[in-house]
Parts: structure tokens; C-alpha cells; sequence
């Protein structure tokens, strides 16, 4: 009986490997076409709440006479967002739900997780437009909630990039690639603190034109001191994990520290960007754009990373293992919903954001400011931890 079960399992999968990518997509057994289909969802989902945000009362008249909509005010603006970005919450955490703990091919739950869209995006949409109807103190609950999600996802998308440039540093540092890497790894190291140096430089050029504005002198300089501490630590020889893991984690902070300086509220005297970005211009419509691409690739990338969170051994998978945590992948996009909302919004529901504009507000700028400084401890510990432990080992009584 199992040989036949088998037998049944192995022609299917010979029978999908013959078949086109439409065709495994369109019969439920490609996971790795559907998770395009979920960031094309997510995609979506974000436009959607920015189009409710901006240009909701000339485009969604009719949202104005439903019942708890208050003439606009309760289902427009930063409240519209947040009812879009529950009805995509809903929906990942659904699928988050029905999916976790899914390990074999072939069974009722992948199929669910790669096919069956009629049903899904149906549900998506219902999920959507039920979001609408909710009383406006759910939706302010919900508003209070996303801060932590989006929190949460913040920290996974964190760890799983300090993952993946410690494994980067460990594959070019193996016995295997050491020798053949050796160059690749100090051009791609000196780049990258060329980068961080110029980075910085520019950054006081554009954001700290005078001796007055303290506050963006303190985060780019302490940005700077970081890079050094990370150096330090990292080329310390019981470390010993050389130049290119704290040169990727300083493009890393830079890049935080800038998006940080650059959400500070127009109107600032030292923030002559945000002067220029009064306007709605090309360059200003272009920025939002990208912005939002990497909001949804960020959430794409992390939501295949389910391995950087794994405590346990990894071992061998088995030939019919699925082919990334489903469940994991669900629970990102369900915290990216919030994330995106409070991108949105700011990270204030009563905060008035302007068109074409994303994650601006001082809400925003420390948000990005601590998520900088905590980047840099776990990635200091995720350094040091071995040694602390192996000390620990060595000084045990026999």
C-alpha cells in the first residue's frame, strides 16, 4: 500500500517537472511562483492604502455615506490605511494560520499554500472590504497593535540581514573560498567602507550645514563611532572575523541613519533635503516609488529567510520537504502589513501626511535611529557570543 502511495507521489512530481511553469502554477504545485503572487497581494494592498490616503475622496467617493466612514474622516486619511492594512493583515495572518507547521509536499496544506487563488484572493478582497465596515474603535485598537508588529517586523528583517552577512563572511573565511576569495573580499570590504566614509561626509554636507543642529551632528557622528566599534570588535583576535562582516553592517547603519535624517519633518533648518521635497516633483514621485518596492522586496526577501531562525542543527532535507517555511513567509507579510501601514501614517495615526510622501515625521526618524543602534548590539553579540561562550566552557571545574 505505502509503495503504491509512493509510486503515485513520484509519477505526479515527474509529471509536474514535464509541465510548464503556468501549468504547475495554475495546478496548485509551484511554491515558488506563489510567493509572487503573495508580494504581488502585498503589492497591491500598499497601493491600495496610499490611493486611500491621497486621493481617496476624489476616488472613492462612495466611502463617504457608508456608516462608520463619519463623512470621510473615519475610512480616509491615516484611518483608511489602517482599515486597508487590516483587511491584509487578516488575510496573511489567515493563511499564517492555516499554513505553519506545513513540512511534506504534496498534502492538502501546500496545495492550499500554492493554489486554490480564485478562493484566496476572494477572501482577500472580502477581508479587504469587511476592514471598511468595522467600527472606527477596532480600527484604533488595530492602530495600536501595528506599532509592535510592525516592531516585530523590523527586528526579523534585522536579524535576517545580519544572517545573511555573517554567513557571507563565513563562506568567504571557509578553507574551501579563503584562498580563491581573499581578493574579492578586500575590494568588496574597501568598498564598502568607501562608501560609509563618503556616506557620512555627504550626510553632514546635507544635513548639518550649521553648528546648531545637534541632533543630526550626534546620529551621524555616532553612526561613525559605531562603525568604528564594529570594526574594533570584529578585528579583535579572539573574534577574528576580519573586514567585510562590520564594512556590509556600516552600509547597513549608514543607509539607517540616512533614511532616519531624511524622515524628519519638512520645515527643519537643517534638513535641506525635506526643504526640496515640499514640492511634489518628479524626484519626489520617483522616491516614493522605490520606497515602496523595497517595502514590499524587504518583505519578500525576509519572508524566504525562515533558516537564520532556526536554534536546532539544520539537517539534510528530505526530498519531499517543502521548499521554505510557509508559515514564516505568512507571518512576515502579516507584520509587513502593519509595517507599511505605519510607513504611511508616519507612525501616527493623527499625523497628516502629505502627498507622495512616506515615512516622514520625528516618530519616524527615532524609530529608524533606534532600530540603527539595535542592528549594531545584536550584530556586537552575535560576534562576541561564541567567545563569551567558550570562555564559559573552559572555566568549568572538570
Amino acid at each position: 500500500m505505502e509503495s503504491g502511495v509512493g509510486g503515485n507521489s513520484n509519477e505526479r512530481h515527474g509529471v509536474f517537472k514535464d509541465d510548464s511553469w503556468f501549468s504547475q502554477f495554475r495546478n496548485g504545485s509551484n511554491p515558488w511562483m506563489a510567493r509572487y503572487v503573495y508580494a504581488l497581494i502585498f503589492l497591491v494592498s500598499n497601493l491600495l492604502a496610499w490611493a486611500v490616503r491621497d486621493y481617496g475622496r476624489n476616488t472613492f467617493p462612495e466611502m463617504e455615506k457608508l456608516k462608520n466612514c463619519q463623512g470621510g474622516r473615519g475610512c480616509l486619511g491615516a484611518e483608511g490605511v489602517l482599515r486597508v492594512s487590516l483587511g491584509c493583515f487578516a488575510f496573511y495572518f489567515v493563511m499564517f494560520l492555516s499554513t505553519a507547521g506545513t513540512k511534506r509536499k504534496y498534502n492538502c496544506r501546500d496545495s492550499w499554500h500554492s493554489g486554490w487563488w480564485s478562493a484566496k484572493i476572494g477572501l482577500w478582497i472580502a477581508l479587504t472590504v469587511t476592514s471598511f465596515l468595522v467600527p472606527t474603535f477596532i480600527i484604533q485598537i488595530y492602530g495600536e497593535i501595528a506599532h509592535f508588529g510592525a516592531g516585530i517586523f523590523l527586528l526579523v528583517q534585522l536579524v535576517s540581514v545580519i544572517s545573511f552577512i555573517t554567513w557571507l563572511n563565513d563562506c568567504c573565511q571557509s578553507d574551501k573560498n579563503a584562498e580563491r576569495c581573499h581578493i574579492h573580499v578586500m575590494l568588496l570590504a574597501t568598498a564598502a567602507y568607501v562608501i560609509c566614509i563618503v556616506g557620512i561626509i555627504m550626510m553632514y554636507i546635507w544635513y548639518a550645514p550649521k553648528p546648531s543642529c545637534l541632533l543630526n551632528i550626534f546620529f551621524i557622528t555616532w553612526t561613525l563611532v559605531l562603525l568604528q566599534l564594529m570594526t574594533s570588535v570584529s578585528l579583535h583576535p579572539k573574534v577574528n572575523s576580519g573586514f567585510l562582516s562590520p564594512g556590509l553592517m556600516g552600509l547597513y547603519v549608514v543607509f539607517i541613519c540616512w533614511c532616519a535624517i531624511r524622515s524628519e519633518p519638512a520645515g527643519e533648518s537643517c534638513n535641506r533635503k525635506a526643504e526640496a521635497s515640499n514640492k511634489t516633483d518628479w524626484l519626489t514621485i520617483i522616491s516614493f516609488v522605490v520606497a515602496l518596492l523595497a517595502m514590499v522586496i524587504a518583505t519578500f526577501s525576509t519572508g524566504i529567510d525562515s533558516q537564520c531562525f532556526q536554534i536546532r542543527k539544520k539537517e539534510a532535507p528530505a526530498e519531499d520537504a517543502v521548499a521554505y517555511g510557509y508559515g514564516f513567509f505568512h507571518f512576515v507579510f502579516a507584520t509587513g502589513a502593519m509595517y507599511f501601514a505605519m510607513l504611511l501614517i508616519g507612525w501616527n495615526t493623527h499625523h497628516t501626511i502629505k502627498k507622495w510622501t512616506i515615512d516622514v515625521g520625528w516618530t519616524s526618524t527615532w524609530v529608524r535611529i533606534v532600530n540603527e543602534w539595535l542592528a549594531v548590539c545584536v550584530y556586537l553579540w552575535m560576534l562576541v557570543a561564541p567567545v563569551i561562550l567558550r570562555c564559559g566552557r573552559t572555566s568549568e571545574p572538570a
